[in-house]
């Protein structure tokens, strides 16, 4: 089976190419070789190698390139609208939503498939997302698969919460909390086990949340990381009070992946610990 990921080295795809490599024909062309937003090298390219799946996680990075609010918008369509006019040269094409299609300003907790389109989001990157799952909901072969929160080594410990926290408890500092919020994370381990049985099968349903189905609040995992280091940092909150709970209803998933497990925090907030220690020289909070 021949398969197109595309963003293979951001933190997504660099664990999908990874985990997926070992079992199926990866192509993963660097920029250079494919440009996304070039409307004419996407056609060139998919033609040539007439691919049974496309995995699209590529995404306008803000963080590492600080782009603006219209770059980030438009690159993010533009790499999407190339890769769905040509979907008549892929078998099928998934991509990455996100929760922010919801709308970040009227999230409720367990959010279901169905609750899509009640808001439309305002900022580009929710916008950006909400767009694709529009356009999806008309297309043949193209599905959306909702993420909320991803975790797992190769992620921007600079900024995600889990890994950031690690870090400073590795490098003797104490873990802070901006605000507490309740939250759906998914280990990056799973999500990869979940990415294999969509190559794999055929979805009933256009959009799926890919998400636990259940929340936990930052400073319970602030705990779970003490307890697993076994370091006992302390824990500082900025802004008392919470933020909206980001989580969604899994329903959908489960139904159609009948044995789907997860892995225990605990244990997958153990593994990252294990991969930062043996990076630690690399973890530099002062470098900007």
């Amino acid at each position: 089976m021949k398969i197109l990921l595309t963003g293979a080295r951001g933190f997504i795809g660099r664990n999908l190419k990874e985990q997926l490599g070992k079992k199926f024909n990866l192509y993963t062309p660097s920029k250079k070789i494919l440009d996304l937003t070039d409307q004419e090298a996407v056609r060139k390219y998919l033609g040539k190698y007439s691919f049974d799946t496309v995995i699209h996680c590529a995404n306008a990075n803000d963080f590492i390139y600080n782009i603006s609010d219209f770059d980030l918008l438009s690159q993010n369509l533009q790499m999407f609208y190339n890769l769905e006019t040509c979907q008549n040269l892929y078998g099928k094409m998934y991509y990455f939503g996100s929760g922010a299609e919801y709308d970040m300003e009227h999230y409720v907790p367990l959010m279901k498939e169905t609750y899509f389109g009640t808001y439309i989001p305002k900022d580009p990157y929710g916008f950006s997302k909400y767009t694709m799952s529009r356009i999806t909901e008309y297309s043949s072969n193209i599905y959306d698969l909702r993420l909320f929160g991803v975790y797992g080594k190769y992620e921007e410990w600079q900024r995600r919460f889990i890994s950031n926290n690690l870090c400073k408890s590795i490098k003797n500092m104490d873990m802070t909390i901006d605000k507490n919020v309740r939250f759906d994370y998914l280990y990056i381990d799973d999500l990869c086990k979940i990415m294999e049985w969509f190559i794999w099968n055929k979805p009933k349903h256009k959009h799926y949340n890919v998400c636990t189905g259940y929340a936990v609040d930052l400073y319970s995992i602030a705990d779970v990381i003490n307890k697993v280091t076994g370091l006992h940092r302390k824990i500082k909150v900025f802004d008392e009070g919470w933020k909206k709970e980001y989580s969604g209803d899994n329903c959908r998933l489960k139904k159609e992946i009948s044995d789907l497990e997860f892995t225990p925090m605990e244990c997958a907030v153990e593994k990252m610990y294990q991969y930062y220690r043996t990076i630690a020289s690399q973890i530099d909070f002062e470098e900007k």
